[in-house]
């Protein structure tokens, strides 16, 4: 097939969730169809001439991120029907791209990656008299109505988040129509769980709803290859200025760490990944946390952590956190919406948590593993679901077979 992929941001380097989902699809899929990229790229970002996504992609053009004001947005939310997300990346010069680039080459697909692109993919099924159009395929990252819902559900349990609360409330009622519409003018549309699937049947879309979920390279996460010292660390790893791992990291931070300091004063918690945001600064003078910032590699990180947090209260899709910790053979504490969609059990893969005092107990029970017992067999079953089930070169088929269906007579 002939596929062109559109994505938010350059796909590589695969640094968090979005590329490394991109990154992964377009690599699984050059092996055996022909992919052009289309992608916007963020201030100071570039695709280096030693990028493999030359390799892997026939032609591949660019679009600087567009900028949208405070007062915009402000004006945005009150006035227009679209949802925020469908407003960050929207771009004359995208669109132009995407209209030469379809007419000048008969793909047979439009891959759409995500809803902040959903527009694109509609352009393109809006030319519906035309007969060779290509197929348009919404590769769908997280059910996004769900994730405004949770979002405006847990702030409203604070009076000083309501203003954000208020935000996700109407997000939630404009993402419910638009995220609707997008998959109505899709020819088939991915999900990257099955709970993500059924959230989005409920928007009563006639469209096919595949999962294809998200994978781990596991070649390049493993276990350490000589066992470490025993470690006080807990370590949650993500992109920080997402809002569901602030609010995690806060919760884990004080609501929970304060439970297991009761029985272990000496646990440390540590938050590492890219942009912090400011809404974590209050957590910068304790004296147990520590805020890394971006770093290099999160390998070590997990490597070293007495456990593995992913105290999760909101969100959607699929980890990528869960599943490169279950691929280092890391011991792991997660609330069930953490790992919701991926199919582990509580005391197999992982200990899963969903309140204050159950979350603590179970990161005591790693911290007091003397013999590290439980560690190795929590880290060897998850190592093993990862091996069963998560490997991109079984989920790349799933995905050619969407597309296939996908293609118009």
């Amino acid at each position: 097939m002939r596929i062109l992929f559109v994505t938010p941001q350059a796909p590589y380097p695969p640094r968090q969730g979005t590329t490394i989902r991109n990154f992964n699809l377009i690599r699984g899929l050059a092996a055996r169809h022909q992919i052009d990229l289309l992608t916007f790229l963020a201030p100071g970002e570039e695709i280096s001439a030693d990028s493999p996504l030359h390799q892997l992609c026939g032609r591949i053009a660019s679009v600087a991120q567009p900028t949208r004001s405070t007062a915009q947005r402000i004006r945005s939310t009150l006035g227009a029907l679209t949802p925020d997300m469908g407003l960050r990346l929207e771009s004359a010069a995208m669109h132009a791209l995407i209209h030469t680039w379809v007419q000048q080459t008969a793909y047979d697909i439009v891959q759409i990656e995500g809803i902040e692109l959903a527009q694109y993919g509609r352009a393109v099924a809006g030319r519906r008299h035309s007969a060779n159009r290509p197929a348009f395929v919404f590769d769908n990252h997280n059910c996004e109505y769900l994730l405004q819902q949770r979002n405006a559900l847990t702030d409203l349990r604070h009076p000083q988040r309501w203003p954000a609360a208020a935000y996700s409330l109407l997000q939630w009622w404009k993402l419910r129509h638009y995220e609707a519409a997008a998959m109505r003018d899709a020819d088939a549309v991915v999900a990257v769980s099955e709970a993500d699937r059924a959230a989005l049947l409920k928007l009563g879309v006639d469209t096919s709803i595949t999962v294809v979920s998200n994978g781990i390279d596991l070649t390049e996460y493993q276990p350490p290859a000589n066992p470490l010292p025993a470690s006080r660390t807990l370590v949650f790893t993500g992109k920080m200025d997402y809002r569901p791992n602030i609010d995690a990291a806060l919760w884990f931070a004080q609501v929970v760490l304060p439970l297991i300091h009761k029985h272990a004063p000496d646990a440390r918690f540590q938050i590492v990944g890219m942009n912090p945001h400011p809404r974590l600064d209050v957590l910068r003078s304790h004296p147990s946390i520590e805020i890394t910032g971006a770093v290099a590699d999160t390998r070590p990180y997990i490597h070293r952590a007495a456990a593995y947090v992913i105290p999760m209260r909101v969100g959607g899709g699929t980890r990528f956190k869960a599943l490169e910790a279950m691929a280092c053979g890391a011991a792991i504490v997660s609330t069930s919406v953490g790992v919701e969609g991926i199919g582990v059990k509580n005391n197999a893969e992982m200990l899963i948590a969903d309140t204050s005092e159950e979350f603590a107990q179970a990161v005591l029970r790693l911290l007091n593993d003397a013999d590290g017992a439980l560690h190795r067999r929590l880290g060897a079953q998850g190592r093993r679901f990862v091996e069963q089930h998560y490997g991109w070169e079984q989920i790349i088929p799933k995905l050619e077979t969407v597309l296939n269906s996908a293609l118009r007579p």
